[in-house]
């Protein structure tokens, strides 16, 4: 516990890693995260990633924790944003300019963020960005869409631990709803992630996840179970129908006030489905092959 004389942030920072600071600030997310984590990685040379909350409040915090490690010889030298959504850069214009640093991240989220912020570096997959200090390391991007069409995860070399995003999640689940996010692509994301084997996921929302291989091979078969019911009532039907007309069997298991959001996941597998060729389109409608 902080004492007194304790910076306001002191509760709040987590050493996850010796090279990993993490920092929960308070963000407009979904229920039931409150919270979008906040990175600062590095021991000389640093990065923060994720520019995430809109409060000035929580941005105070930030800038004052920033402010702290400069003092212990930390200095960043830009800030990540994983991707586009309003809850991982909703502080990004801020940042910029209180902390004087610039922002990168990968093409397909500056596309996305043209004319709200400046992206000033674009990230490529396999990136490595090298930090030097008393403990070196590297962040390697690895681009991740399916979620967000220029989603970017991070792996931490030195302790091998990947900055998920909003991959995965250790509070809530992870929407993939049919504009900004692709199923198909979603699962071959979360396939990239395993192969690549890392000791730990840090997710956007929750804790460490200490069990990656474990996480994401329950996303992988979640999905597949869920698509699998999406099918089975599209078959079960046996006409031409909409998401509407299959979230009471497909999501029988979910609450009712969450169905607008499991809507938006039917929709997606349903478009997936059809680029698999299992499924036809007609109209606004699908219907079974």
């Amino acid at each position: 516990m902080a004492s007194a004389s304790s910076p306001p942030f002191a509760d709040r920072v987590r050493a996850v890693a010796p090279t990993i600071q993490m920092l929960p600030v308070r963000t407009p997310t979904l229920p039931p995260a409150t919270h979008t984590n906040t990175f600062l990685v590095g021991t000389k040379e640093a990065v923060v990633i994720e520019p995430a909350t809109p409060y000035r409040e929580e941005q105070d915090l930030m800038v004052e924790w920033v402010h702290a490690a400069r003092l212990d010889g930390i200095e960043p030298i830009a800030i990540l944003a994983t991707h586009h959504h309003p809850d991982h850069v909703g502080g990004a214009m801020a940042l910029k300019e209180r902390l004087q640093l610039p922002l990168w991240a990968h093409a397909m989220t500056a596309q996305r963020l043209d004319g709200i912020v400046e992206i000033d570096m674009l990230i490529q997959d396999g990136e490595r960005i090298v930090l030097d200090g008393p403990t070196p390391t590297a962040l390697s991007a690895l681009h991740t869409p399916g979620h967000a069409p220029g989603h970017l995860c991070f792996t931490d070399e030195a302790s091998n631990i990947m900055i998920a995003g909003d991959m995965v999640a250790s509070v809530g689940t992870i929407i993939v709803e049919p504009t900004d996010g692709d199923m198909l692509l979603y699962l071959e994301s979360l396939r990239k992630m395993a192969a690549l084997e890392p000791t730990g996921l840090l997710p956007a929302h929750g804790d460490l996840i200490p069990e990656p291989q474990a996480i994401l091979s329950f996303y992988i078969e979640h999905r597949l179970m869920r698509e699998k019911k999406v099918l089975d009532a599209l078959e079960a039907r046996g006409k031409p129908s909409r998401p509407r007309h299959l979230v009471a069997q497909v999501y029988a298991d979910t609450p009712k006030h969450l169905w607008p959001l499991a809507l938006q996941s039917i929709e997606a597998h349903l478009i997936k489905l059809e680029r698999e060729g299992r499924i036809a389109k007609e109209g606004d409608r699908w219907s079974p092959s």
